[in-house]
């Protein structure tokens, strides 16, 4: 195994008692490559010193900190339990254990102006070499359900000023919504964007294999006493397919599609209806060498309409 990511829910909520439990049942159960890079999710409200102290000890290379905003305001609204002191703590604590940390932040949130926008992309690149922004959205069954939150068109101002204010930093966009410096890419989530098997544990987890995409139950105890495998869905993958969606997962990346690799994976009709789709496009949305097609920075900011195409 060459990268592991601890997430999708929040595990420092884990008692150190738990922590070991885990630690243990991971080494008893997978075969970890030498090179490693073990990801672990943490709220700043809940990471104390105990998950510094085992993460240091195992595997832990890098900590993906929930910031969300430095705006208490915000953090109100959007239900968050951190404010932006205990952010501050969180980013220093993990500086100081040694940690690779990583942090997210929201934007489209009703009363969050450029302002605050930029009050947020300054302070946690001055902490981190990765971050990773997220446009809101106000999905059925959530808390938010029902708000209304900024539209793709309000929020475009906003990720387009990230684009630069983060480059002024040193930071090179290397996915739709992903930045890093010094190369601090996080290579779980390259795993995603290269269509790699992904071995999805714990309810409502996903995961592929070879073309074969399922998701775990997601009651705990559905999950537990699931005898064989606690599959709720599966999807075998058709090769054509398959190929649009490496398509459009390798242009939300900067590499980009390799069009002489893609061909031998996938042959020559879909490599060439998928090439024939893009050209179609403003050719400002692309940059093109090498034998390489990639977004350019536009090409990023209207990603969904792009990909689209390649349905």
């Amino acid at each position: 195994m060459d990268t592991l990511y601890i997430g999708g829910g929040t595990p420092t909520f884990l008692n150190p008692a738990d922590w070991e439990s885990l630690i243990e049942i991971l080494e008893n159960g997978l075969s970890f490559s030498r090179g490693v890079e073990v990801s672990v999710e943490a709220n700043p409200d809940s990471l104390n010193a105990d998950h510094m102290r085992l993460w240091r000890s195992w595997r832990v290379k890098r900590v993906s900190l929930g910031i969300q905003s430095f705006s208490t305001e915000i953090l109100r609204w959007l239900g968050r339990p951190h404010d932006e002191k205990q952010a501050a703590e969180a980013l220093n604590h993990c500086a100081e254990n040694g940690f690779s940390s990583s942090g997210d932040l929201i934007f489209g949130i009703p009363g969050q102006d450029l302002r605050l926008w930029h009050n947020d992309l300054r302070i946690l690149s001055g902490y981190v070499n990765h971050l990773s922004i997220y446009q809101l959205t106000a999905e059925p069954g959530t808390p938010l359900a029902g708000e209304r939150v900024a539209s793709q068109s309000e929020a475009y101002p906003l990720y387009r000023f990230a684009q630069w204010y983060l480059g002024s930093r040193g930071f090179l966009q290397y996915e739709v919504a992903s930045f890093a410096r010094n190369e601090s890419w996080c290579r779980h989530n390259l795993s995603y964007w290269k269509q790699g098997n992904v071995l999805g544990l714990g309810p409502s987890a996903w995961g592929y294999l070879d073309g074969l995409r399922y998701r775990n139950v997601a009651p705990l105890m559905r999950y537990l006493r699931r005898e064989g495998l606690p599959w709720e869905w599966t999807e075998s993958l058709l090769q054509e397919d398959r190929a649009r969606e490496a398509a459009i997962l390798a242009l939300r990346t900067r590499w980009g599609i390799r069009w002489k690799t893609f061909r031998r994976r996938f042959g020559e009709d879909i490599s060439r209806e998928l090439g024939k789709a893009l050209s179609e496009l403003p050719p400002d949305l692309f940059v093109k060498r090498n034998g390489r097609i990639s977004l350019s920075g536009k090409g990023f900011r209207l990603g969904n309409s792009i990909w689209e195409r390649l349905v």
